[in-house]
């Protein structure tokens, strides 16, 4: 019932997108540095080391984490705090190889999916990577996207067009994040948005890791007709501290396997088609 195979656009596709309450606020600048900072600490440090980092007052360390810890990103222990460890994104390079036969379906899937000649954004996951990959056979492509990773595998082969947004690289996969980034891609309007996300569970719809992930993911589902989110079952029943939309901003979801029943509901009431890859 929900396997498709033609992939039409929608009229109503642009929408306004609302970010749930309960999670961090993609506008809080403060907390987004204190997540990056404790990220690069090694996911753990004393708030008086926190407040040097930043170079901000103890006090300020201790309302955002407070407010962190409301989310469930960190836990306050005595004169410190710590990463949650389901919230530790591990690099690229682990991303990559992992669920690596489910990711490359999805990718061949993709491959069936997109045709030469299409327009579309790439975002910065590894899924997204196996699909960069596997669109190697066709020709004539005109991509946008933040990944250094997908720029190489596509550029200056079979007369393709390949913009690379610029801004700040993060260190753990070499994407291109910032007011930067989301000013380049402001400029486009494409067939396709093809984001991966860290987890998607009947509650929440679909989620990432990172605020500036996030933001970027938004202003290219805002800039394309058809939004695809491209994620492994490994992502089902998952949880994550970034809520990227209403579950109807999106239009297709693309998996190797039938979600869980409460998934397909939440899929069904908000007209998203999913694709099976096997």
């Amino acid at each position: 019932m929900y396997d498709v195979i033609n992939i039409e656009p929608r009229d109503n596709h642009f929408l306004l997108i609302m970010v749930n309450t309960h999670v961090i606020h993609h506008g809080n600048h403060r907390e987004r540095e204190v997540l990056e900072a404790l990220r690069h600490l090694g996911g753990s440090c004393r708030i008086q080391a926190l407040a040097k980092h930043l170079n901000v007052s103890e006090e300020t360390i201790r309302r955002s984490v407070k407010s962190l810890s409301l989310s469930g990103v960190v836990r306050k222990v005595h004169g410190g705090v710590h990463l949650n460890e389901s919230h530790i994104e591990p690099s690229f390079t682990q991303r990559f190889g992992k669920n690596e036969p489910a990711k490359h379906s999805i990718a061949e899937k993709m491959a069936d999916v997109l045709k030469s000649g299409d327009t579309l954004f790439l975002d910065i996951g590894s899924t997204t990577a196996h699909i960069a990959k596997s669109l190697t056979k066709h020709r004539d492509l005109f991509i946008v996207t933040n990944s250094i990773t997908v720029a190489k595998t596509l550029a200056t082969i079979k007369n393709n067009r390949v913009f690379l947004a610029g801004g700040e690289l993060r260190a753990h996969d070499a994407g291109a994040f910032g007011p930067e980034a989301l000013d380049f891609v402001s400029q486009f309007n494409v067939q396709y948005a093809v984001l991966s996300v860290a987890a998607i569970n009947a509650e929440c719809g679909f989620m990432v890791q990172d605020i500036r992930e996030a933001a970027f993911s938004r202003a290219i589902s805002a800039r394309s007709r058809i939004t695809i989110v491209a994620a492994d079952s490994a992502k089902f029943g998952k949880s994550s501290p970034i809520v990227l939309g209403t579950p109807s901003t999106f239009d297709v979801l693309v998996t190797e396997q039938n979600p869980p029943k409460k998934i397909l509901d939440m899929l069904h009431n908000n007209d998203i088609d999913l694709v099976l890859s096997s």
